[in-house]
């Protein structure tokens, strides 16, 4: 398993943004599907975006698309969400996970690495 390490969370009003952050550790970044996951209270965990290994493939939840972008920097080890016109039904703990799946985005990925989560507060 992998070390993930997330950052940059925090309040933000509705139609903000805010840029989450996760540095995973260990040397083998590119064998990794990475994704985003968000937990709001008393719901279950749900998805947000993947990222295969190069970058060049993303998957995203429906109510996400066009306003949130996944994107990584394997010299880096990071992987970035930008959220982008934020709404009050996105505030949520959002988690990092990582799949070493040889970093193909295929119909399913298991997640099998999990960061400690960061609190994302879209006021109205």
């Amino acid at each position: 398993q992998v070390q993930l390490v997330e950052s940059g969370g925090g309040f933000v009003q509705a139609g903000g943004s805010l840029r989450l952050s996760c540095t995973a550790s260990g040397r083998t970044f590119r064998s990794y599907v990475m994704g985003w996951f968000r937990q709001a209270p008393g719901k279950e965990r749900e998805f947000v975006a993947a990222i295969n290994w190069s970058g060049g493939r993303t998957r995203y939840t429906d109510s996400v698309k066009g306003r949130f972008t996944i994107s990584r920097d394997s010299a880096k080890n990071t992987v970035y969400l930008q959220m982008n016109s934020l709404k009050p039904e996105d505030t949520a703990v959002y988690y990092c996970a990582a799949a070493d799946n040889g970093g193909t985005l295929s119909t399913q990925v298991f997640f099998d690495s999990w960061g400690q989560g960061t609190q994302v507060t879209v006021s109205s």
